[in-house]
């Protein structure tokens, strides 16, 4: 019984010179083309990642005008739980009235 392909096929098209590029530099560095393409998407993977790192890092930056960080949490929260705890406490005053 034969063992199942643990990877997938995929066919791909490039222009002629790009195709005779990845085959001279596959042949130069004694890899297959199966192997040049893996390490090519990990390096544009690589790559999206790092930019989309720094493009939540941008947007996140505009998201924080005060600087909070994460010192500031606890605080933070302390003092809005006791803001709510105050406005029950008013429109229960006014309620009883």
């Amino acid at each position: 019984m034969a063992t199942p392909r643990r990877s997938r096929v995929f066919t791909i098209s490039m222009p002629p010179e790009m195709a005779a590029a990845a085959e001279f530099l596959a042949k130069h560095e004694n890899r297959t083309m199966s192997e040049l393409m893996r390490e090519a998407f990990r390096m544009y993977h690589s790559s999206r990642i790092d930019f989309i790192m720094e493009e939540t890092a941008k947007y996140a930056a505009t998201r924080n005008p005060r600087g909070y960080g994460e010192e500031d949490v606890e605080r933070l929260v302390h003092e809005a739980r006791a803001e709510m705890q105050t406005e029950r406490e008013a429109k229960q005053a006014l309620a009883a009235q």
